[in-house]
């Protein structure tokens, strides 16, 4: 495990011998190729309970996808949005046949994505002449992207630090702690145009609401003749067993995000919505110009192909049930360093006592990759077509992590 020092040594080195902009704490590791769960360096492979963030849904170098990005690669990259583009209009079909939604807007990222949505709920009260309804109401630790927007409606302090004109300006945004629906309809009013909130709060710390608070921001909703939005960019795309998380608690949103995953590693974002939310998007209201061009949007269509059928989803949460079940136990091994084990399918947390980076670092020093979450969460993100096997191998290493920390 390195030290503080080490660590500032290598940072330094990467700063001076790299041109990158010195904006992300990178670690020392340059990986070559992936195949499945597995990354590689030179010399080391590592399994990856990381999956680029959430990303690699299919894990590295799937060969559906591969097929999918060659063979229109082959044919068509960008045209733009000022043509139709068949490709983009074959997941818009599929993406709306599997949800809630009518209507879908592409973009490239999930940042973009919670733009597309703050601007498109704005838009929709503008369009219905409550021009004063722009304020949207977002939950304690939430996030939603790096922009300017993402940071005025997330929750992390360092991330606005420098780049708003107060530290804590609201900006169209009010705060509500979770699950605190008894203060929720308090806050809302006549300049109030939705909620918006991650069904699972994924850089939070893997945090869960209660079904009891979906029903009931649902109807709060439609008493106020507002709208519900979703930020499904981290828990969406087949990650929990379902294809989108919200499906679990049985409340549909009017609006909601997606990214990562959509992609399996390709730059894609999306916002879907009801035909009541997109009657305000006419010609010139929004655009991307790399927006659902033709790559991006095959290799989607191949992702969601796989992923959206009911024995993947069904593997899926059966995988996860195992993960939680497995890492229930080692929390009972280890009650000093563990609180709780937290989520739902392949999107899981362990919530310790203590911060998560080190004992992040003991695992990649043993060959496996994991992400911390908040101050104290490390979250197990696994390609969803993990075998069980790789799973196994996973648990024996945070178990021995444990146990070393322990000694």
């Amino acid at each position: 495990m390195h030290s503080q020092g080490s660590n500032a040594t290598i940072l330094l080195i990467i700063f001076i011998t790299t041109k990158s902009l010195p904006n992300y704490n990178r670690i020392d590791l340059n990986f070559i190729h992936g195949n499945g769960a597995w990354l590689y360096t030179k010399n080391a492979k590592y399994l990856d309970f990381s999956s680029g963030i959430a990303v690699n849904c299919l894990g590295h170098a799937n060969k559906k996808l591969i097929k999918a990005l060659q063979s229109q690669a082959n044919k068509l990259w960008h045209t733009s949005n000022l043509f139709r583009i068949s490709e983009q209009e074959k997941l818009a079909k599929k993406l709306c046949d599997n949800s809630f939604a009518d209507k879908a807007f592409f973009c490239n990222s999930g940042a973009e994505a919670t733009e597309g949505i703050v601007k498109m709920v704005r838009r929709y009260h503008f369009a219905m002449g409550e021009k004063k309804r722009r304020n949207i109401i977002v939950l304690n630790n939430a996030f939603h992207g790096r922009t300017v927007t993402g940071i005025q409606a997330g929750y992390n302090q360092t991330h606005r630090e420098g780049f708003l004109g107060k530290e804590n300006c609201d900006c169209g945004f009010s705060r509500l702690s979770m699950n605190k629906i008894d203060i929720l309809e308090k806050k809302i009013n006549s300049s109030t145009a939705a909620i918006l909130f991650e069904p699972i709060q994924g850089e939070g710390g893997i945090n869960t609401f209660s079904r009891d608070f979906f029903v009931k921001v649902k109807k709060l909703c439609k008493k106020h003749k507002i709208l519900l939005a979703f930020d499904e960019v981290q828990s969406g795309i087949a990650r929990t067993g379902k294809l989108f998380s919200h499906e679990w608690y049985g409340v549909s949103p009017d609006i909601m995000g997606l990214a990562k995953g959509l992609g399996g590693g390709f730059p894609v974002g999306a916002v879907l919505m009801t035909n009541k939310v997109a009657r305000g998007m006419v010609a010139g209201t929004h655009g991307s110009t790399f927006g659902g061009n033709q790559l991006a949007c095959s290799v989607a269509l191949a992702v969601i192909n796989e992923v959206s059928k009911k024995s993947f989803l069904s593997k899926v949460y059966a995988k996860g049930l195992y993960l939680k079940k497995k890492l229930e136990k080692i929390k009972k091994d280890f009650p000093d360093k563990i609180i709780s084990i937290k989520g739902k399918g392949l999107l899981l947390g362990i919530e310790l006592r203590n911060p998560p980076n080190s004992f992040c670092d003991l695992a990649r020093k043993k060959k496996l990759l994991l992400v911390p979450a908040a101050n104290n969460v490390i979250r197990l993100l696994p390609p969803l077509n993990i075998k069980k096997d790789e799973i196994k191998i996973a648990l024996e290493i945070i178990e021995k992590c444990f146990r070393e920390i322990n000694e």
